[in-house]
């Protein structure tokens, strides 16, 4: 069994291709089951698009899920369409996507931070300069806003949990008990989280979270699923062999993905 549970599309702004080019991409790597989950509009901003290169606008959002939908009936006997979305977890504003989410029937949710003390996770200046106390507080800013998204009850999972590691690779050895409090959380409230491989497209070089992370979810009963991120139509399923092999050596003996919001497993 091959699934994709992550992949976006040109309306995102920054991806390419279309919702039809993901799903043929799909079926010619062989994958049963492909995930679309592109960006969610910034529904508590008052304009219709505010950041037309990151996500969608909030008028687009409908007419996604109404596209999916559409694609997932036509497909239906060649291949297993799921809708999802990524969300932006904003804790402030959980009850404006919370309602907006709750009027359509995703299958499951991808909740990722990607900005954490007001600034762009992927910022490559935003470690310009700071002192190691400080560098730990902002690991740990992130890291509490990934436990509070495990906590909001609004995913089933969550989206790169390390990511902050993208264009900074030291972040991985900043020391900081964060980290574990944040999976053992995750575990306690059933969440997956993904090992996307979209961060050997960044100066770290591999993939999100790390086998460190990845051997501490596994002691935490975390349970795990497969995202390319996808961002152009080749990359659907990149490395989900691999993936399962390292995750073998670990010790899973499984992984997940979601049909209406409940966990399908899958023997790896």
């Amino acid at each position: 069994m091959k699934f994709d549970l992550h992949t976006h599309h040109d309306r995102c702004g920054h991806a390419e291709g279309v919702i039809r080019s993901y799903i043929e991409a799909a079926i010619a790597e062989g994958l049963q089951v492909i995930g679309i989950s592109d960006h969610s509009p910034y529904f508590a901003e008052e304009e219709e698009q505010p950041w037309p290169g990151i996500a969608m606008a909030k008028s687009e959002f409908a007419r996604y899920v109404t596209e999916v939908l559409t694609l997932k009936e036509e497909y239906r006997d060649r291949i297993e369409v799921l809708l999802g979305v990524e969300s932006d977890f904003f804790p402030e504003h959980t009850d404006i996507y919370r309602q907006i989410y709750e009027r359509y029937p995703f299958d499951y949710i991808i909740g990722s931070v990607h900005r954490s003390d007001g600034v762009s996770i992927f910022n490559k200046k935003r470690w310009e300069g700071l002192a190691k106390d400080e560098k730990v507080r902002q690991k740990e800013l992130y890291y509490d806003l990934i436990r509070q998204s495990a906590e909001s009850g609004m995913f089933q999972i969550l989206g790169h949990i390390d990511a902050m590691k993208g264009y900074y690779p030291e972040f991985s050895a900043i020391q900081t008990e964060a980290v574990e409090n944040t999976l053992r959380i995750i575990g306690e409230n059933g969440l997956a989280i993904e090992i996307n491989t979209s961060g050997k497209t960044k100066h770290c070089g591999g993939w999100y979270p790390s086998d460190e992370i990845l051997e501490r979810a596994l002691f935490n009963g975390v349970s795990v699923t497969f995202g390319s991120d996808a961002h152009i139509p080749s990359r659907v399923g990149d490395e989900f062999e691999l993936v399962k092999q390292r995750l073998k050596e670990i010790g899973f003996k499984e992984w997940v993905y979601f049909r209406q919001k409940g966990p399908v497993a899958v023997k790896l």
